[in-house]
């Protein structure tokens, strides 16, 4: 899905840092580093650059590497795929201090990537964190947005009375959740356990993902995302949780829901997506967490239905 750039494009990027051998052809797509402020954002491009924006956002502890068989399970022709890694995460910079890690940053970094990249109509594919994260950078872009498909993830902010995961209680730990976020490299070493089946993230897949969090001082992000996550109604994150559920239940546009059921970290929370998306048609699979690497034929299925109703 490689697309030549124009000299117009060119001026306006720079070069990505180049990628291994074994792992360059897992991802055959134009890649760039694009100015978002006070970090870079490292972005992959593919398909039709007269398409449809097709926006892809992944969450923790992935890059756009996650999307890889669902743009393959897509014609060529119908979008430009546009694959950004989270501020933090794959290819981006990686800030060290864990307070720049807030849901409002990571929403305006997103944002100024759709201003330098100028799009519109886009139809929008999220999961896990990028879901509050890209549903937040349209705020203030609403006009903008066409379309959108929900995988494993949260749109807003959590019913009274929550309890958080194991997951995420873990990363409250004081100096424990440190040694096994940041010495340890959890859970960017351990994602086949959130998966339905364990094989699809393993061998040269599961390399992959560890690889651009190989380095103990690039690995402030994943702890920092976690701890994102709200503990109480008074966390930080509710305010941006609170405008992305507005943005995504006021969407004009078709929308749908694709889930993985054996999510052992936000399985539960399909039916609480479905109130607040009555509209929205749901495909449930017998995937985990990163479903994108079990069934993305379904995935790509919902994004074709939903680009054929936003028409």
């Amino acid at each position: 899905m490689n697309q030549p750039r124009s000299p117009e494009r060119a001026r306006s990027r720079l070069a990505a840092p180049p990628l291994p051998d074994w792992l360059a052809p897992l991802v055959p797509f134009e890649r760039s580093l694009i100015d978002v402020g006070e970090h870079r954002m490292h972005l992959m491009e593919g398909g039709d650059p007269a398409g449809r924006p097709l926006l892809m956002v992944h969450g923790n502890p992935t890059w756009g590497f996650l999307y890889r068989k669902v743009v393959a399970a897509l014609p060529d022709d119908r979008f430009r795929v546009v694959l950004p890694d989270v501020v933090g995460l794959g290819l981006s910079d990686k800030p060290r201090d864990s307070k720049a890690h807030r849901l409002d940053n990571h929403a305006r970094w997103l944002g100024a990537l759709l201003d330098a990249l100028a799009l519109d109509d886009v139809l929008l594919v999220v999961q896990d964190w990028g879901g509050p994260i890209g549903l937040a950078a349209f705020d203030e872009r609403r006009e903008r947005l066409s379309g959108l498909v929900v995988l494993n993830t949260v749109i807003g902010p959590p019913k009274p009375g929550f309890r958080p995961t194991r997951f995420h209680r873990l990363a409250r730990l004081p100096l424990v959740s440190d040694v096994v976020f940041r010495v340890l490299g959890f859970p960017q070493t351990a994602l086949a356990r959130a998966q339905g089946d364990r094989a699809s993230i393993s061998g040269t897949t599961a390399r992959a993902y560890r690889w651009p969090l190989r380095r103990v001082r690039d690995r402030t992000a994943p702890l920092a995302l976690a701890r994102m996550v709200p503990d109480s109604h008074a966390h930080p994150s509710i305010a941006g949780l609170e405008r992305s559920q507005s943005v995504a239940t006021s969407l004009t546009g078709p929308a749908a829901i694709v889930w993985g059921n054996r999510d052992p970290i936000l399985g539960r929370v399909r039916r609480h997506i479905e109130r607040l998306l009555p509209a929205a048609p749901v495909t449930q699979t017998e995937a985990g967490h990163f479903l994108q690497e079990e069934v993305p034929a379904e995935i790509a299925a919902a994004i074709l239905q939903v680009d054929s109703r936003a028409r």
